[in-house]
């Protein structure tokens, strides 16, 4: 900022009005209010894109600036309001500053007022209905886009990817269906909306309409949001396919692809793959790398390779955060390292300032639990600053079943019918409990609550992928297009099984 004043003092005594440069130094420099009277000391006003720079900054910043207002009803007095004006102020508004928002809903009204509305500007129009979106305003965004006369694919993807954010998956798909015209931003807002909400088979099938048969490239974003719906199905194949067409095009250099894709071969089960999509990183790689790599080890049991990581990690100079401690504890659990796991939920606090949560108890719960240590589970359970929620008494009436304490799962149990009174799935645990331990008049009691429940056990079903396309199969199904081949199949295969059955039979006889 001094180098630009000294700039500014050298122009003025040679009475050279370099205004733009000097102005371009000091809004990089972050002085808005210099900039402002700046502008404010010319005796003829300058142009209009250069208040629009400043215009620009003072709305771009996290909170509003306290010059905004003033700066832009000096812009409207002085006539330099312009459709880009407006254009770069709601493209530019914060949507975390929801004090300014009266601000901006008096922008738009002006805007309409100035006539510029009328333009139908597809930037303006596009800004207007993502200002909209950004503050949760989801039905005035819908009335300015059905008020447009002229609507690109821009405006149409302000929308959507509205739409998507606020969990309206099904108003985002009837939009997509509107749409006159797509492009790999729309695809990618239907394939994210899709695997954000959990409807995972969705966004695979969307992935591959816009692939296969729409022929629309994906991007970084596309590949990095339907990694994760592969993983949630078990699509392995496509997302092999996946990695050799993000390779192919350099996007394994974006960090979130090369995260997403180690995520996708963790929960599909492929460790080594995952591993050496960790290891391709290389420099770039974020603590989501790490906790990435130390969960996949900790989940499939490799709790020595995830504390090892985790060594690593502290080595690197990398400092570990809520996440990386869920995969250090679970490691420990695996191994049945009950102190190593108590040593490390006590220093998250101590060491690194970070407070336990309620994901981290469940995991001590759990670790405690395995080992037997049921009352010590119960005492951390009571000490918890936060309410218990259904995880941690699942935990604890998980480790009662294989301990055989009938009386904490009973009180895990007391707890889990007020938490979540419609998973009957508890009560069958219980029961269970009850039988082990001989106590049938509990079980008696357990299958009456069940049928007062009316209890019906959900039907089972199946995803197979085959030729990058995922087949779901449920108990006894008859929708899918081939289920007389598959039937056939199964018939045949269950057929030889027991001849096979029969001949070794006969053979231990003789």
């Amino acid at each position: 900022m001094e180098e630009a004043k000294q700039l500014h003092a050298r122009a003025l005594r040679r009475g050279v009005r370099l205004l733009q440069p000097l102005l371009l130094r000091v809004l990089a420099a972050g002085d808005h209010r210099y900039a402002a009277r700046l502008l404010e000391s010319y005796p003829a006003p300058p142009s209009a894109p250069l208040h629009n720079r400043l215009l620009h900054a003072l709305a771009s910043l996290h909170r509003p600036h306290p010059l905004l207002l003033p700066f832009f009803s000096r812009l409207h007095r002085l006539g330099l309001l312009t459709p880009l004006s407006f254009t770069l102020l709601f493209s530019s508004s914060s949507s975390s500053a929801s004090s300014s928002t009266p601000f901006f809903l008096c922008s738009h009204s002006l805007l309409i007022k100035l006539g510029h509305f009328a333009l139908s500007d597809p930037f303006l129009s596009s800004a207007l209905v993502s200002f909209y979106a950004k503050s949760k305003l989801l039905v005035e965004a819908r009335k300015v886009f059905d008020e447009l006369t002229c609507r690109d694919t821009a405006v149409y993807n302000a929308l959507l990817s509205a739409y998507v954010k606020g969990g309206l998956v099904d108003s985002a798909e009837k939009l997509f269906e509107e749409m006159p015209e797509r492009n790999v931003v729309s695809w990618t807002a239907m394939v994210s909306g899709y695997a954000q909400n959990g409807r995972h088979e969705e966004a695979v099938e969307t992935f591959l309409e816009m692939w296969e048969r729409a022929g629309v490239q994906p991007n970084e974003l596309t590949v990095s949001s339907v990694l994760p719906a592969c993983a949630a199905v078990g699509a392995m194949e496509l997302g092999r396919k996946v990695e050799e067409y993000a390779r192919g095009k350099g996007l394994l250099r974006n960090v979130y692809v090369a995260n997403a894709l180690l995520e996708m071969y963790s929960k599909c089960g492929s460790i080594r793959q995952a591993w050496q999509v960790f290891q391709g990183i290389g420099r770039q790689q974020d603590l989501c790398s790490w906790n990435s790599m130390i969960m996949a080890f900790a989940v499939h049991g490799l709790w020595r390779e995830a504390l090892a990581l985790f060594y690593k990690l502290r080595m690197a100079g990398v400092k570990p955060d809520g996440i990386t401690f869920v995969g250090v504890i679970l490691a420990c659990t695996h191994g049945g390292l009950v102190n190593e796991g108590k040593l490390f939920f006590d220093s998250m606090e101590a060491e690194f300032g970070l407070k336990p949560r309620i994901e981290h108890y469940g995991c001590m719960v759990d670790l405690l639990g395995r080992a037997g240590l049921l009352i010590e589970s119960y005492s951390l359970i009571a000490s918890m600053p936060v309410e218990p929620d259904a995880v941690i008494w699942g935990a604890l009436l998980g480790a009662c079943s294989f301990h055989g304490n009938v009386e904490l799962a009973e009180l895990a149990m007391d707890k889990l019918i007020h938490l979540e009174p419609q998973n009957t799935a508890n009560l069958v645990v219980l029961s269970n409990i009850y039988a082990s331990s001989g106590k049938w008049d509990g079980v008696a009691r357990v299958w009456k609550l069940l049928k007062e429940k009316d209890h019906k056990k959900s039907a089972g079903y199946s995803f197979i992928e085959l030729d990058g396309t995922m087949h779901k199969f449920l108990v006894e199904d008859k929708s899918h297009p081939r289920f007389e081949e598959v039937y056939n199949t199964l018939n045949s295969v269950t057929m030889t099984m027991k001849l096979v059955g029969l001949e070794n039979l006969e053979e231990l006889k003789g």
